[in-house]
């Protein structure tokens, strides 16, 4: 039985989620003409969709986020997904994986294969894509310090499968700069990150033409606490400066703008997630356009993926999850996303079961073709609300992203702490109206249920990682050491050097060198970095 009822003020009746006022109602705004400034789809400013037709011509991709415990494994949660209907693979990496320690190191003990799949060489990335043949499936990889390393894996295995390098479409996330405002997971300081990264993007632009060489992500900082207006100033500002690094490497803007694409978090607030999205698409043509003289029409577009908010599920009452997720989702494909991962319901406790992993695709599948939503592209374009709304985010977005310009750019501001700190005072606020009661979290500060089920959860098997440990050991003393020792020292003297790191990447991976081994070469030359305390 459900206790509780309406009491006190609920802060959503008056303000967006992201605390921004709402008007009791929304009529026309007779200072801007209209149509000029929205425009129709598929067209600039692409505040109504990136496509003329959007999902009339073709669905958003339908790339449920998945990774655990061993590369076997992983690889039938894959497969098993794929036969339910998912049409893109989305890879979550264990966090020594994400961090470029090896299975076996001290740093990865108890932590392998916990929270992703443990890829330590080239035999892990065989396994994981086993029977799948990737010249056919598009595979986006959340990978950011060690992004280098494992598309070189990819590259590497996708050879040995036959499949030319140019028929390969995917994406890796390889975006540093939001790991040091929100994330964590970063190994370098920024100076050789951005070397990285842009590496990343000189080579793909002549070997692997169809891969989406970054996945520049507001969705982390979202989670962290961002406001929308902050999760898009902020991501646009790390873009901006990834845009600035390739042009003073000598790269053309419209060589690899078409290239980059974006992530996003969808939460429960449709209008104004909506309204996120369709501002994210005027914000990024507009900065294209004005700031970098982009001739191409694909380096205007911002396409991106979502995923809906981890950092709303609950642990009380878990079913309610199902309900959050699937709105979430349905923000997001009204607001026009690219592809979509939906979370299961059972998140907040652990790694989602295949049976929670299946019921979030096949929410996916009910919004594609049961929902209506489909059909017309831009439903919401026109709503006074929607589009005042959109109006307000991107005001609120291009002022951040002036005051990150005034501090000298991303890297300056990071290290300043100024995204920081106000994605910290954003979460205080939010957390404030939480606990007060003000914002209401059904099953937790309101609508309470008296008997709550503990469900069954996934439980990755201790005796997992020491198979992996012991896999990995076998690998090692089965390979060619000396060279792997050679491959070794050329990533280190490239290092040193200013040439690109990829070719030596790949090379080392094809001998055997594991995550690890490459991690700690970089290590050796470029050092770690330390986090600042911000106040």
């Amino acid at each position: 039985m459900s206790v509780g009822k309406e009491q006190g003020r609920d802060a959503a009746r008056d303000t967006t989620t992201s605390g921004a006022p709402l008007e009791t109602h929304y009529g026309p705004n007779p200072s801007r003409d209209a149509a000029a400034e929205i425009g129709p789809p598929g067209a600039f400013p692409y505040t109504r969709g990136v496509q003329e037709t959007m999902y009339r011509g073709r669905l958003w991709t339908m790339r449920q986020y998945a990774g655990f415990s061993t590369a076997r494994e992983s690889n039938e949660r894959y497969r098993y997904l794929l036969e339910q209907g998912q049409t893109g693979l989305s890879v979550a990496f264990d966090l020594p994986t994400q961090m470029g320690y090896d299975s076996d190191a001290p740093e990865a003990e108890g932590e392998v294969g916990r929270v992703g799949v443990a890829i330590d060489s080239i035999a892990d990335m065989e396994t994981l894509f086993q029977g799948i043949p990737l010249d056919k499936v598009s595979t986006s990889m959340t990978i950011n310090s060690t992004a280098p390393i494992l598309l070189a894996l990819y590259v590497a295995v996708a050879e040995r499968q036959g499949v030319p390098r140019t028929e390969l479409s995917g994406t890796t996330q390889n975006d540093l700069l939001k790991e040091y405002i929100a994330r964590g997971t970063y190994i370098f300081p920024p100076e050789p990150s951005l070397r990285l990264i842009t590496d990343v993007f000189e080579w793909c632009a002549t070997e692997l033409p169809k891969w989406n060489t970054i996945s520049i992500s507001g969705y982390h900082m979202r989670e962290a606490g961002a406001t929308a207006a902050q999760e898009l100033a902020f991501t646009f500002a790390d873009a901006i400066a990834y845009v600035d690094a390739a042009i003073a490497r000598g790269l053309e803007v419209d060589a690899i703008a078409p290239r980059l694409s974006f992530f996003f978090a969808a939460w429960t607030d449709i209008l104004e997630e909506v309204a996120k999205f369709r501002a994210a698409r005027r914000i990024w043509a507009r900065i294209m356009r004005d700031r970098y003289g982009a001739k191409s029409e694909k380096s205007l577009l911002c396409r991106f993926h979502v995923q809906t908010a981890g950092s709303t599920l609950t642990a009380q009452s878990i079913d309610n999850n199902v309900v959050r997720a699937a709105y979430q989702a349905l923000a997001a494909v009204l607001g026009g996303a690219q592809s979509l991962h939906v979370n299961g319901k059972d998140e907040a406790l652990a790694l989602p079961t295949e049976a929670s992993a299946r019921l979030a695709l096949r929410t996916q599948q009910v919004l594609a073709h049961e929902a209506g939503v489909a059909g017309t592209v831009d439903p919401l374009g026109g709503s006074y609300a929607v589009e005042a709304l959109t109006d307000q985010v991107e005001r609120d977005a291009l002022a951040l992203i002036a005051e990150v310009d005034r501090l000298g750019g991303m890297v300056a501001a990071v290290a300043a702490g100024f995204p920081q700190r106000a994605i910290q005072d954003s979460a205080y606020a939010y957390q404030r109206e939480v606990e007060s009661g003000e914002r209401v979290i059904v099953g937790v500060n309101r609508f309470v249920d008296e008997e709550v089920e503990t469900p069954a959860i996934a439980r990755i098997d201790p005796a997992r990682e020491r198979e992996q440990v012991a896999e990995l050991q076998a690998f090692r003393s089965a390979r060619d050491n000396a060279a792997a020792a050679a491959a070794i020292a050329e990533v280190i003297a490239t290092a040193k050097g200013s040439a690109n790191m990829m070719p030596p990447i790949l090379a080392a991976v094809k001998v055997g060198c594991t995550v690890g081994e490459i991690s700690a070469a970089l290590r050796s030359v470029w050092g770690e970095h330390r986090e600042a305390m911000v106040l």
